[in-house]
Parts: structure tokens; C-alpha cells; sequence
């Protein structure tokens, strides 16, 4: 097995796990084991990038592990092999084939030949049986060895690549794409789903998750994750775009912050209503109310185990994506929008993020400007700062003050009535004062 030298000291030295590392690099050696660095910081050193966790690598069995820093008080961790925690860096030790552990058998067991490598500090050898670096430097992602073989271990494989490969802006290699391919239905059957739900998540950390989205359709794997994304595939985007639905949600997503995963995934997925919605209207394509179809992807969200929260969220962005806010719009009806956003639990600036987006996304119009951005916010910040009411708890009267004046048990006509109340208020602000609404409530019980 072939090693040659690679001086990687220099980008440990800015991991804050490197001085615990170290210790047990040299712990390990010292008491004659060997040790190597491997994983994903691995990789991520080789390519320039700053390492994440880091991972060790030894022939000592578990137990000698424990034994040697026990003083550490190491904690066992791992689902499908024994991995001590030590100091919060991963110690594994070998895993094997029907003749033992070994360096090899370990690095052939791994998914990808990007992360089937090891790096011994104490002598600077890389170990790269399976050209993983050559791999890192094409930006190709292949699977280690028999691609059936790894996808067998764990089918979350499939996902995983077409992660890395959106990830490095490169592609997989002919046998892997059509080994995921042959197996790509298996997907929604073979896995928990909140497993892909973190695959997904990971991905919207990347400066360009469209690629991702891409390579999931062209596998075969969206159908089993995203359906109602997937079918919005070659769908005409309508005499009002420039681009199909899918392309308009992968170009609003990349347009969307890499720190709020959820909002970014919104983006990709807010227009997958338009499958049901579209109609044929005097000749032309329509998606009237696309944003009320919401099902499909309610479901989709289910299936992926996203919480109650999350999913309540992302639909509530895709609900409220198509309310119009303009140059020309009245603060009445700005005070309905934000009345809006206060039922769905939406703040003004994720709205204005999803609209902001939507529009960047959209390859027949131009995208919003500096100033189109800022007189939309003073709008929404002029009415914000008035004392309006935008829910009902925000109105000067409260349900007990319409039982008495009204001589009613609570029930469902005393909430009609501050329903009606509530829109009186949002058209004319300065009803809001008890007085005032306890007149206009004493009046209906004439």
C-alpha cells in the first residue's frame, strides 16, 4: 500500500481540536500503536479548506483505547461501529475483513475515495490507496470500491454523494451515477427519513445548493425525497418567467442566506404548488393561488420527519410568498400584510427575504433595487411603528368585556364579533381605544 509525504501541520494548527488530538496522536505512538488522521477533516485539508471535527484512526483495540485514557473519561459513540470520544475528538479503531483489522481494510470500507485516506502526523505520510487525492483534485466523487457494495452498507451513500459532489462545484464518476440510478427507488423505503432530512439541511450550507437539487433529479433520487419538486421539472414557468418552476425555485434558493437553512429551503421549494394549480387561461398558463397548494409538500415534509415547527414554518413562507408589497401599496394594505404575518408566526424580514428572492430568481424581469428594497421596508416599518393592531390579542378590548357588554357566554359568535372588530381596526387604526370599541360593541347589542 503506497505512501508518500504530504506536509498537512500547517492547517491543523487552526483546529481547536488539534491540541487534544496531538496528545492522543502521541499517547498512541508512544505506547507502540499506530495512529492516523482520517475523515472529513481530512479531506477538507487536502483540498485547502479549514478542517472540521477531527477523527483518529488506530490499530489499538477499544478496549486499549479506554484503558489508556481512562483518566479522560472517554465516551463510547458511534451507531454502526465502536467509536471512543475522547476530549471531544473520535478515536476508532480498525475495522476489519475476514482476515482482521487493517489500515486497507478500514480505508475500503469507507464510503467515498475522498475520505478513504490517512495521514500519519509523526511522519507526514499520506495513505491513499484508493486515489482519493487525485479524486479531491479532479473534483470527482467516486465510490470506494464496488459502488453496489457501498450503497448495500448504507443507502444514505446516494445522497451523501451527490452532496459532495454539489459540494466541490464537480461531478461522480459514470459507475457511481449509474449504480445510484439502478437503486435510486429504493430510497424512500430503505432509509429514516430524518436522515435524508440532515443530508439536506448539511447541503444548505453550500454557496450554491442548486447543484445539489440537480444531481438529486438526475439520479433519480428527488422522486424519492422531494416529489413535489421533482415533478415541477420542464414545467413552463408561464408567460411571466424565463425559466421552468424548477429552475425558478433552484435559482430563488441559492439566492437565499446559507445561515437560515430553513428560509433557504423554503426558496427551494415555494413554488411547488404551481404542479397543481396550473390552468389554461384565454390561451395563455396560469398558477392562479399556486400558494394555497400546499399538501404535496406538507407531505413530503412529513415523510422527511421535519418537526412540527419547521414544517409550519417553511409553509407558512411558501403561503405568504405571492402577497403583494409595492411602491404603491396603502398602509391599509400593509397593515393586512403584516396582520398576515403575525397569523403565520412570519417575521417582515423573512418575508422580505423570500420576496427579495423570488424576484432575483425570475429570468424575465429584473431583480429588485437598492431603492425599490428600501421604500418597501419603510412601509413596513412605518406601519410597525404606529400603534396598530396586527392579531386580535393587539385590540383595546378584550373577549370577557364583549360577553358582559353583549350578556353572552364565550363561544364562537364572541370571537365573530372581535374578528369583525379586528378588521374595522386594521382599516381604520384609530379605532383601537377602549372606548371606541366598547361603543361599537354596545351598539351591536341594541
Amino acid at each position: 500500500m503506497s505512501s508518500f509525504p504530504v506536509d498537512l501541520l500547517p492547517g491543523l494548527a487552526g483546529s481547536a481540536q488539534w491540541p487534544a488530538a496531538r496528545t492522543i496522536l502521541d499517547t498512541l505512538k508512544a505506547k507502540g500503536f499506530a495512529a492516523y488522521i482520517v475523515g472529513g477533516a481530512l479531506r477538507d485539508l487536502i483540498s485547502g479548506h479549514p478542517p472540521g471535527d477531527l477523527d483518529i484512526l488506530t490499530d489499538a483495540s477499544p478496549d486499549i483505547v479506554n484503558r489508556l485514557f481512562w483518566g479522560e473519561k472517554p465516551r463510547q459513540v458511534g451507531q454502526n461501529f465502536e467509536v471512543s470520544l475522547i476530549n471531544g475528538v473520535e478515536v476508532a479503531s480498525f475495522r476489519g475483513d475476514s482476515e482482521g483489522g487493517t489500515l486497507e481494510a478500514d480505508l475500503g470500507m469507507r464510503d467515498f475515495t475522498i475520505n478513504s485516506m490517512a495521514w500519519d502526523p509523526s511522519t507526514g505520510l499520506l495513505t491513499d490507496p484508493y486515489g482519493g487525492q487525485d479524486d479531491l483534485r479532479q473534483r470527482l466523487i467516486r465510490f470506494t470500491g464496488n459502488p453496489e457494495d457501498r450503497i448495500n452498507e448504507d443507502p444514505i451513500r446516494m445522497v451523501r454523494a451527490c452532496r459532495f459532489a454539489a459540494r466541490y462545484g464537480g461531478e461522480m464518476d459514470g459507475q457511481s451515477q449509474a449504480a445510484i440510478r439502478n437503486r435510486c427507488r429504493e430510497l424512500g423505503t430503505g432509509i429514516a427519513g430524518e436522515r435524508i432530512r440532515n443530508e439536506m439541511i448539511k447541503a444548505m450550507a453550500m454557496e450554491k445548493p442548486s447543484l445539489f437539487f440537480t444531481l438529486l433529479h438526475r439520479t433519480g433520487l428527488l422522486s424519492s425525497i422531494f416529489p413535489s419538486l421533482d415533478r415541477c421539472a420542464g414545467l413552463n414557468g408561464g408567460p411571466h418567467h424565463g425559466e421552468t418552476v424548477f429552475e425558478h425555485c433552484l435559482l430563488v434558493g441559492d439566492a437565499l442566506p446559507a445561515d437560515q437553512p430553513l428560509l433557504r429551503l423554503a426558496g427551494y421549494l415555494h413554488d411547488t404548488g404551481k404542479f397543481d394549480a396550473v390552468r389554461f387561461k384565454a390561451g395563455q398558463l396560469t398558477f392562479a393561488g399556486h400558494e394555497t397548494h400546499r399538501d404535496a409538500l406538507a407531505s413530503d415534509l412529513g415523510q422527511l420527519r421535519f418537526s412540527r415547527r419547521e414544517t409550519d414554518y417553511i409553509l407558512a413562507l411558501v403561503r405568504a410568498h405571492m402577497r403583494p408589497l409595492t411602491q404603491d401599496s396603502t398602509p391599509r394594505a400593509v397593515r393586512r400584510l403584516l396582520a398576515m404575518l403575525a397569523d403565520l408566526g412570519l417575521s417582515y424580514r423573512d418575508f422580505m427575504r423570500m420576496r427579495i428572492a423570488d424576484k432575483r430568481g425570475n429570468l424575465a424581469k429584473s431583480p429588485y433595487t437598492l431603492s425599490d428594497i428600501k421604500t418597501r421596508m419603510r412601509k413596513l416599518l412605518d406601519e410597525m411603528h404606529g400603534k396598530n393592531a396586527f392579531t386580535m390579542n393587539d385590540l383595546e378590548i378584550t373577549g370577557q368585556d364583549i360577553c358582559r357588554i353583549m350578556a353572552m357566554p364565550p363561544g364562537p359568535e364572541i370571537g365573530k364579533i372581535k374578528q369583525h372588530l379586528f378588521e374595522r381596526v386594521l382599516d381604520t387604526p384609530e379605532l383601537n381605544t377602549r372606548q371606541r370599541l366598547v361603543s361599537m360593541v354596545e351598539e351591536m347589542a341594541r
